[in-house]
């Protein structure tokens, strides 16, 4: 229920009626539906506001340093794997060239 329009319900216990409901007038000098809020400046003096500040950057930065550490270390095991994965596609590649060199040998007609 909202506070500006409270409403009281009373039952006539006597006759069984139906219930009857009064709208109270709002208690502030306040449109319908305005909400007062407290500013951030009357909550925290300008000094704490600046250490606030200066704390969450800071938190900020100290995220961010570790986020791009992890980025590297990922960026680095990536570049190993591909590597490795180089290094096992060339001695593959060389043995079949052997290979098809062997076979090359052996089905072409022998000219004397």
């Amino acid at each position: 229920m909202n506070r500006t329009q409270e409403l009281s319900g009373q039952l006539s216990a006597a006759t069984g009626d139906m219930p009857t409901y009064q709208i109270r007038a709002p208690t502030t000098g306040l449109p319908q539906g305005v909400v007062m809020a407290a500013s951030p400046g009357s909550l925290h003096s300008p000094q704490q506001l600046a250490e606030e500040a200066t704390r969450k950057r800071e938190l900020r930065l100290m995220k961010n340093r570790e986020a791009a550490k992890e980025c590297r270390r990922r960026k680095k095991e990536y570049v190993k794997c591909l590597e490795s994965r180089v290094a096992v596609l060339e001695v593959q590649n060389k043995k079949l060239i052997e290979e098809l060199e062997t076979l090359k040998d052996i089905c072409s007609p022998k000219t004397d």
